[in-house]
């Protein structure tokens, strides 16, 4: 048999490094190509994700402009009180209803030590209604917490998840000592930053928990009544540091009452300010809340705003339902509390007309009692002061009149149109931009 020729040492160990090497390089040629098939899936997926970021950013930023009005019960108003006036079915179903249809987002089930039952005026408002959110205005001294998680939770459930709340701290000593309530305005908001926390535990807790705080104390709840999406948004409004600091730590929505630009810009600094202090990655959305004055021309608006001044005035003087002031005259009624208040007719006191067309006179007629700053002109003239604060900042506009069934509508038909499409022509310019 013939052999086969033999190859030299030297050729041999060349052959065999090379042999060996070959596995080697494949080795390291695989490690490269899935370092770099990492490297450029890496990239891909950090600028994927940049890029939504990006549009989560710029669509939180661009949340559209949402519209509140104010629940009322009866035909009864400020113009045309109706003594001993009880809850209507038909109207506020009506009144509810057409908030719903013209595309009002929430509507506001107002609080006060004499009046209705918010909870229910609410539940009643959500079974006649599909899309309208439901802000209950809530008083911490009138409901225990534990009790009012779940009462709300109960109206977010029936509603599916239209709930909202609205802290009111207490803005007068007399109204809350009407029911009990003998704390100070420190302690009154105190116990309202520790009411918001006991809520949002209670919504999010899976076990039972204790609490052991200044104004309440409890051994092992737990609810079984969770709200649809996890929780509840939370309101906050004011003008005190109080409210800034509470506010703008916890709350979801800050609400003002409508001031002019510049005050109504610091105050938004100042809530967003304690929001940064608190170590917040967001901000509360801003509500700001005005009375519009409206008709076809601006001239038209203003003779019906001074003939409204001229029946508040009227009904200011002879007192009973509707009135305010306790039917003593603006100047001898008692000096408001309330910061929020303080700060209008301080505003007012510099002449009736601010900016484009805020208008003063009927703080001073009701002597600033709740939100009472007008806005007086054509829809136009309504629809550019309007945008003027959402350029500031506002994301939820309140707007209710004073013949409040006939003015939502107005609203609805001539307003929240209008502002909408401004801000969707500004959107399309920004995003073909």
């Amino acid at each position: 048999m013939c052999q086969a020729p033999s190859v030299p040492a030297p050729e041999r160990d060349k052959g065999r490094n090379l042999s060996e090497a070959i596995p080697n390089i494949s080795q390291n040629i695989v490690r490269l190509r899935n370092n770099l098939i990492t490297y450029l899936t890496a990239h891909s997926i950090y600028h994927h994700l940049a890029k939504t970021i990006k549009l989560l950013t710029q669509s939180a930023a661009k949340m559209p402009t949402e519209f509140i009005s104010v629940t009322f019960p009866n035909a009864s108003t400020e113009l045309a009180p109706i003594p001993g006036a009880t809850i209507d079915v038909d109207y506020l179903v009506r009144y509810a209803r057409t908030l719903d249809d013209l595309t009002y987002n929430y509507t506001l089930v107002p609080y006060s030590s004499s009046g209705y039952d918010p909870f229910t005026i609410g539940a009643t408002i959500a079974a006649a209604t599909k899309n309208l959110k439901i802000i209950i205005a809530l008083r911490p001294n009138t409901l225990y917490p534990t009790v009012a998680a779940k009462a709300l939770a109960t109206l977010d459930q029936l509603s599916n998840g239209r709930a909202v709340v609205h802290f009111i701290a207490g803005g007068s000593d007399a109204e809350q000592a009407k029911e009990g309530d003998f704390a100070n305005k420190v302690e009154r908001y105190e116990r309202t930053e520790e009411y918001i926390k006991i809520l949002r535990r209670a919504w999010q807790s899976k076990e039972p928990f204790d609490w052991e705080g200044k104004y309440y104390q409890f051994k092992q709840f737990h609810s079984d009544v969770p709200p649809v999406n996890g929780t509840i948004p939370v309101s906050v409004g004011g003008s005190s540091d109080e409210a800034y600091r509470i506010g703008g730590s916890l709350g979801d929505i800050f609400g003002l009452w409508g001031e002019p630009l510049k005050e109504t810009k610091e105050q938004i600094d100042r809530i967003y300010a304690e929001a940064e202090k608190a170590g917040r990655t967001d901000r509360p959305r801003i509500w700001v809340t005005f009375r519009p004055i409206v008709a076809e021309t601006d001239d038209l608006a203003w003779a019906k705003a001074h003939r409204i001044l001229d029946a508040l005035n009227a009904n200011k003087v002879k007192g009973g339902p509707g009135a305010f002031g306790l039917g003593k005259p603006a100047g001898e009624a008692p000096a408001p509390q309330n910061v929020g208040s303080q700060r209008l007719l301080e505003i007012a006191a510099r002449g009736e007309v601010q900016d484009r067309a805020l208008w003063y006179p009927t703080v001073t007629a009701t002597n600033a009692r709740g939100a009472s700053t007008a806005l007086v002109g054509s829809p136009q003239t309504i629809v550019d002061s309007l945008l003027d604060y959402v350029d500031l900042g506002a994301e939820l506009i309140s707007i209710r009149g004073y013949d409040n069934l006939n003015d939502a509508i107005d609203y609805g038909r001539y307003v929240l149109p209008q502002v909408r499409e401004v801000l969707r022509q500004r959107a399309n310019g920004a995003a073909k931009a």
